[in-house]
C-alpha cells in the first residue's frame, strides 16, 4: 500500500506541476528566469523520452511506458522486497512512468518545464515525473549494492567462522 501511495504523491505532484506551467506560461518556449543564468521555467513539448532522446518517438513511448507497467504488475513481488527504500523506489519510479504516460496519452507529448543552465552548457528540459524515475531508479540500485554488500560481508564471516 506504501509504495501505491507514493505513486500517487509523485503523479499528483507531477500533474500539478505542469498544469500551473500549462495555465500560466500558456505558450510553448515562453520562459520565467527563476535563477538567472543558471535555472528557468520553460515549458517545452517533448515528443521523445527523458532529454529529449528519440524524438518523434511517443506512441512507441506509450507502448514501452504500458509494457513497463504490465511487467511491474507481474513481477511486483520479484521486485518489489519489504524494505521501505525499495518500496519508495519502486513508488516513485511507478509515479513517474504513470505521470509522464498520462501526458502522452493526453497530448501527444510530456510537458517538460525545469530547465538549467551551467556556463554554456544548457541541459535538456526535464519534469517532476522524469526525477522521479531516475531518483527511483538510483535508490533501487543503491537498495541492491547495498544488499550485495551486506550479503559478501556475511558470507565472508560465515566463512571465517568456519574455519
Amino acid at each position: 500500500m506504501f509504495t501505491i501511495v507514493m505513486a500517487i504523491l509523485v503523479v499528483m505532484l507531477d500533474q500539478l506541476t505542469k498544469s500551473l506551467v500549462l495555465t500560466r506560461l500558456c505558450t510553448v518556449e515562453r520562459s520565467v528566469a527563476i535563477i538567472p543564468g543558471l535555472f528557468q521555467i520553460r515549458y517545452v513539448h517533448n515528443t521523445g523520452a527523458a532529454w529529449g532522446i528519440l524524438r518523434g518517438t511517443n506512441d512507441w513511448l506509450v507502448l514501452l511506458s504500458l509494457i513497463l507497467l504490465t511487467f511491474l504488475i507481474i513481477y511486483w513481488k520479484r521486485l518489489v522486497e519489504e524494505s521501505v527504500l525499495c518500496r519508495i523506489s519502486a513508488g516513485i519510479i511507478l509515479g513517474g512512468i504513470i505521470g509522464n504516460l498520462i501526458d502522452r496519452i493526453k497530448y501527444g507529448y510530456v510537458v517538460d518545464f525545469l530547465d538549467f543552465h551551467i556556463r554554456s552548457h544548457h541541459f535538456p528540459a526535464f519534469n517532476i515525473a522524469d526525477t522521479a524515475i531516475c531518483v527511483g531508479v538510483g535508490l533501487y540500485i543503491f537498495h541492491y549494492a547495498m544488499m550485495e554488500k551486506k550479503n559478501a560481508s556475511l558470507s565472508t564471516n560465515k566463512s571465517s567462522a568456519e574455519k
